[in-house]
């Protein structure tokens, strides 16, 4: 759908009347029946944004068989094809090359595409558990549906808390106030209507107001839509067409180890590809045997070996109550070092409870309960702790009446939500005697501005000369008590239906309400986990400064500093990247100073989570790393979640963390054993290409020798991680990439000469009957297997040991032992594949058998290599530390 069509044909569903829509849309007041639905969704699609979802198998299949490995086998397969097949002679005809590479191909793609459906299924039924539902009106009946299933012509029901799951034109609101940030990038929130309106061609959509679109908000009040686009075809997805988003942490860390790779691969493949070249004249051959470098040096089954230790790890955080939305924030469990969060619900206890209602005095007032009571009884919005514990009063013993009876003779009619510019919620009431009055609660600095006089016994006082110092004496030891303390304000209005900002201004100040928001027994245990994890906390929240430092006293997170949402305003950027790092506590911050803050943090390097519930925390849960949210968050907020928490719990969240870094130390396992190994192979390869007059290994054995290493390589993970392993973050990034395969690389590289030595002057010539050039064809033949098959040998058991040496910093199977799979699945597969070369199939591969005695010089070869190794690693150790 172009973006004129959409804006044409949205336009006119916002001029037709309802009747008009429903009759286009061949729907009505009580929805669609199942029928209708089906046919809808045949003609408009699913309510999906990403078409691959609905085609997963086909992407799937994409991803395993067109990736640059498999495409580099394909090539030398055709070359093969042609060489040996199609342009041989009878006599020397041999399509054994040729089958064995489409066997590769299949086995390769085969496996990566069932590692990928299974993670696929995994990721699906997890989360089926915390999918968005929707209310819609089928048949006349409502039921909750998923959002996927909405199809064009649906009556959907919305609510305070509420993303708006699709394109609607509103048929019926009552005080429905939106947020449009998602598409328009403003924090104002906009009252919609369902009247039907007119409009100029250069009006752009979002300011149409009987339109809501997908990925809005609602904040406050009710609202029916019809539903008149779905998915792709939104307002929202043709944005997601246009836009091209900037890589995420888990792609940048990706992108920079193949920038490695690449880097290698483009000085070594050139140099094997001049010297086969040169030394031996067969340029084409060369060539493949230089392609087959290209592959040996790269990490084949890296994308199938992190699908399964994402889909892994993901599958065991849903055990510890925590569920991985998007598969590829475990990346940014594993490196994360920032934890940024509110303190409401994760400090302290999820409910708050109301002490004190007083008047500006600090004396106990019933008039400011009453009027606290009405603005949060009449008030839309979305649920919160505060009218949780203000509407509790309705229980107050021997009051149960009063409040019944207030509420039955009080009349609604308009309010103006809570915002975070503003900060207040404001009611517009009549009661029994046509007393008409705006009510107001909020931020006491913010109420206290709109306020030009105070109420006192019944008596109406102006304002004192500094209103602050009289606020101050009353609460500021409430709040330093760690105290939430809101400001209650009203004011006599003439005869009027609706209300608008600017009245709120000319207030009469009536008190307080003090409300106790007690730290979680389990905060202090888990805020010291979290720093021995080497994981820094800071809060960042709505609530006044004193409050905020009062609870994170109690709970052990650093106060040495604080910064308020005013004094961050006058910052710069390069002056907020620096206080970041020195500073714990941020307080009286709205949602996009959050944003700032995190953004300052990941600008200084570090990756950040942030740990929120709120609709204050949405554009806060997009920007971060690792948007983490809790199962009785809002909807909105748990949809921009990738990481959702079934209880609200730092010590959940901790045990979340400790699982994500263990699944990514076995993808850094892989990445830097695997592509130290191969190019200490390759460089063998370059050193033997110089000076042997035949090629050290074949092409396809090459291939065949990386995807069996590779094939050994799907358990890991399953490997256990050493506790000290996950103490810290790491990073996901090829840094120090190369400086491991320079260390640990040349090694083999070192014994690969040696076992060519004794391959080409001992072993071959004494069961060839003599040298290489003094050979018939038929010897020089049985030569090369027998060259090719020490060496294949030799490389894949020490490529398999240094999978065991290089896995933990401690001595291998003394200190340290890998988990059963491991062990079982590398013992078992290297015993089968040196088993091979005794059977039949060794000679279609063109390796033979050895005798016996070769295995006293490789179990010799083996053991040195192990000393080597551990003594290598022990100075990498004392020099970096790490080996991760």
């Amino acid at each position: 759908m172009t973006s004129a069509w959409l804006n044409s044909r949205m336009k006119k569903y916002a001029h037709a009347s309802p009747q008009e829509l429903y009759r286009d849309l061949s729907t009505s007041p009580q929805g669609l029946s199942p029928q209708q639905a089906e046919a809808m969704a045949h003609a408009y699609g699913r309510n999906i944004l990403d078409p691959r979802e609905s085609h997963a198998l086909l992407h799937g299949f994409r991803r395993a068989f067109l990736n640059p490995f498999t495409i580099i086998l394909a090539v030398i397969a055709l070359i093969s094809l042609v060489t040996d097949v199609l342009l041989a002679s009878n006599l020397t005809r041999n399509v054994t090359t040729f089958l064995i590479l489409l066997v590769m191909i299949l086995l390769s793609g085969a496996i990566r595409l069932t590692q990928e459906m299974h993670a696929i299924r995994a990721v699906r039924q997890l989360d089926r558990m915390v999918h968005t539902k929707v209310t819609v009106r089928r048949c006349g009946v409502l039921v909750e549906i998923p959002a996927e299933d909405l199809v064009v012509g649906d009556v959907v029901c919305l609510s305070a808390g509420d993303r708006v799951p699709a394109d609607l034109r509103l048929v019926k609101t009552t005080d429905l106030f939106l947020s449009q940030s998602a598409i328009t990038g403003e924090s104002a929130i906009l009252e919609k209507s369902s009247r039907t309106i007119s409009y100029e061609e250069t009006t752009p959509l979002p300011q149409l107001e009987n339109l809501a679109f997908l990925a809005t908000t609602v904040i406050s009040g009710k609202g029916e839509g019809v539903v008149v686009a779905v998915g792709k075809d939104t307002l929202y997805g043709s944005f997601l067409r246009t836009q091209h988003p900037g890589s995420t942490a888990f792609e940048k860390g990706a992108n920079s180890i193949a920038g490695v790779m690449i880097r290698f691969m483009a000085v070594l493949v050139p140099v094997v590809f001049v010297i086969s070249g040169l030394s031996r004249g067969d340029w084409l051959n060369a060539f493949v045997f230089a392609l087959s470098v290209a592959v040996g040096l790269t990490p084949e089954i890296l994308p199938m070996v992190i699908s399964a230790c994402l889909a892994r790890g993901s599958t065991l955080l849903s055990r510890k109550q925590t569920i991985v939305k998007n598969i590829n924030a475990m990346q940014a469990f594993g490196s994360m070092d920032v934890l940024c969060m509110d303190k409401t619900g994760t400090l302290t206890q999820d409910g708050i409870l109301l002490e004190y209602y007083m008047d500006i005095l600090g004396n106990e007032s019933p008039t400011v309960l009453d009027a606290a009571f009405l603005n949060s009884h009449f008030h839309s919005g979305v649920h919160n702790p505060i009218d949780t514990a203000i509407l509790a009063c309705q229980t107050m013993p021997g009051r149960e009446d009063h409040f019944r009876n207030l509420a039955a003779t009080t009349q609604k009619l308009d309010e103006l939500p809570f915002d975070y510019s503003r900060k207040v919620v404001t009611v517009l009431t009549r009661d029994s005697q046509g007393r008409q009055q705006l009510l107001m609660k909020g931020d006491i600095r913010e109420v206290l501005a709109r306020c030009r006089q105070v109420e006192y016994r019944g008596e109406t006082l102006p304002l004192p000369d500094h209103p602050e110092d009289s606020v101050n004496a009353v609460v500021q030891e409430l709040l330093e008590d760690g105290m939430k303390v809101i400001a209650v304000a009203r004011k006599d209005t003439d005869q009027q239906e609706t209300l608008s900002l600017s009245q709120e201004k000319d207030m009469t100040l009536l008190g307080y309400l003090a409300f106790f928001d007690a730290p979680r027994t389990s905060a202090a245990a888990s805020v010291a986990a979290l720093k021995a994890r080497n994981l820094t906390p800071k809060i960042l929240t709505g609530d006044q400064a004193a409050v905020a430092l009062s609870i994170c006293r109690r709970v052990g997170i650093s106060t040495q500093g604080l910064l308020t949402g005013e004094e961050l305003n006058r910052l710069s950027d390069a002056q907020l990247r620096t206080l970041v790092e020195e500073i714990h506590v941020f307080a009286e911050l709205t949602p996009g100073q959050k944003v700032r803050i995190m953004t300052a943090l990941q600008d200084n390097g570090h990756t950040v989570g942030f740990l929120g519930d709120g609709l204050n925390d949405i554009p806060a849960l997009m920007k971060a790393d690792v948007g983490i949210s809790v199962e009785n968050a809002v909807d909105a907020a748990k949809d921009a979640a990738s990481v959702l928490l079934l209880h609200k719990d730092l010590g959940v969240l901790e045990q979340g963390i400790l699982e994500g870094r263990k699944t990514f130390v076995n993808m850094l396992k892989y990445i830097k054993i695997t592509a130290s190994s191969n190019f200490g192979n390759i460089l063998s390869i370059v050193c033997a290409s110089a000076f042997l007059p035949f090629l050290p290994m074949m092409a396809v054995q090459l291939l065949l020798l990386n995807l069996l290493y590779d094939a050994l390589c799907i358990v890991l993970p399953f490997d256990r991680v050493d506790p000290e392993e996950f103490l810290s973050p790491h990073d996901w990034s090829g840094k120090t990439l190369g400086r491991f395969m320079l260390s640990f690389g040349p090694i083999s590289s070192l014994f690969d000469i040696a076992t060519f030595l004794f391959l080409y002057f001992f072993l071959c010539p004494t069961l060839c009957g003599g040298p290489f050039a003094a050979l018939t064809p038929g010897g020089q033949a049985l030569f090369l297997a027998l060259f090719h098959t020490g060496w294949f040998l030799e490389s894949m058991w020490t490529q398999v040991l240094i999978l065991h040496l290089l896995r933990s910093k401690k001595l291998p199977f003394l200190q340290t032992l890998p988990s059963k799979p491991v062990l079982l699945v590398t013992l078992l597969g290297t015993l089968c594949f040196t088993a091979v070369t005794y059977t039949p199939l060794a000679q279609l591969l063109g390796l033979t058998a050895l005798p016996l005695w070769y295995f006293a010089f490789l179990v010799t070869v083996v053991l040195l290599y192990l000393l080597l190794v551990s003594a290598a690693k022990a100075r990498y150790l004392k020099k970096y530390h790490t080996l991760i």
